[in-house]
């Protein structure tokens, strides 16, 4: 019996010592993001929200007309701190007939921080191939970017739509001479990711409130460049104005509509292009596509004395019947 119970004692002790050994391998720190999309219905039309990805936006050297202790303030208030990621999205239209891509994101022009565009939209379920039409809000680089793949069409089989205002200045070799030096680029860049569309017979311009497919209306909302364009989509009485770069930092120009980027053609024009719009979205309840705010870049503003809030869409995760 003694030596019973020295044996039970013995197994105690070492089952003891089993369970207070420390873990000696923890598991490695992945340090990637999820895939970058985001579903939801508008009316009968299936929206897809897609990231390019992020990059630092230097806040404290691009914004204008905003003095450096309300972009302080402003930036504490959100909780964020210079410099702030930017968003690059991208929203993809399921019309029930046609694939329509509204911007491209940076492709390779920004480096390894962006162009997970296409990569997303696999992930989400679609090819590349399978875009009928991209239409662009504008030709800066971060936009237009994605339309290649190396120095081929990404999306062979689409047409690619842009502003005749913005296409005749970003194209035009006159406009490039007579632009401030930092912008020379971007008309380098809008040049050759064009040319293959251009070459292909896949390129068309459109002019200010065309309507560019049943329920999908174009309107020039000037002065970030000279022919910014939002796209109203509509479906079932629904409505999502996707916006382009009329917010690049929300948490400034939210509560500042009269802070400017350095990037805006004409500052003045984007500045009261903005306030108009904040005004009618926030009147409205306009559901909004944003291009800059926080991924997924869909949501509603709401005023808030002088300036406005962003209120996010509610995380839906089975996004199968039209929103209420």
């Amino acid at each position: 019996m003694q030596r019973f119970k020295q044996a039970i004692s013995g197994c105690l002790l070492a089952g003891l010592a089993v369970w207070t050994v420390p873990a000696s391998g923890a598991a490695p720190q992945v340090r990637t993001q999820a895939p970058g999309f985001y579903r939801m219905m508008l009316g009968d039309i299936e929206v897809t929200a897609l990231s390019d990805g992020t990059h630092p936006f230097p806040v404290d050297t691009v914004m204008a007309h905003v003095s450096a202790p309300a972009i302080a303030r402003d930036l504490a208030r959100a909780g964020l701190s210079a410099p702030v990621q930017g968003a690059i999205n991208a929203f993809l239209l399921n019309t029930g007939t046609q694939l329509i891509l509204i911007d491209t994101g940076a492709g390779a022009l920004y480096g390894d921080c962006c162009g997970k565009l296409l990569a997303n939209l696999r992930a989400a379920g679609y090819r590349p191939e399978q875009v009928d039409q991209v239409f662009l809000t504008h030709m800066h680089k971060d936009h237009v970017g994605g339309i290649l793949e190396g120095s081929a069409m990404a999306f062979p089989h689409a047409v690619l739509r842009v502003n005749q205002a913005d296409a005749a200045y970003w194209l035009s070799a006159a406009s490039r001479d007579a632009a401030p030096a930092f912008l020379r680029s971007f008309f380098d860049s809008a040049v050759a990711a064009t040319a293959p569309y251009i070459a292909a017979g896949r390129f068309q311009s459109f002019a200010d409130h065309a309507q560019l497919a049943p329920g999908i209306v174009a309107t020039t909302a000037r002065g970030h460049t000279e022919g910014h364009t939002t796209f109203t989509i509509t479906s079932r009485g629904q409505a999502l104005l996707a916006w382009g770069d009329i917010v690049h930092v929300a948490a400034i120009q939210l509560p500042e509509p009269g802070a400017t980027v350095t990037y805006d053609t004409d500052g003045a024009a984007a500045a009261a292009t903005r306030r108009a719009l904040l005004d009618r979205a926030a009147r409205q309840h306009l559901l909004i596509g944003a291009a800059h705010i926080a991924f997924p870049g869909l949501g509603h503003v709401r005023k808030n004395g002088a300036g406005y809030d962003w209120i996010p869409i509610n995380y839906d995760a089975a996004p199968a019947s039209p929103l209420q």
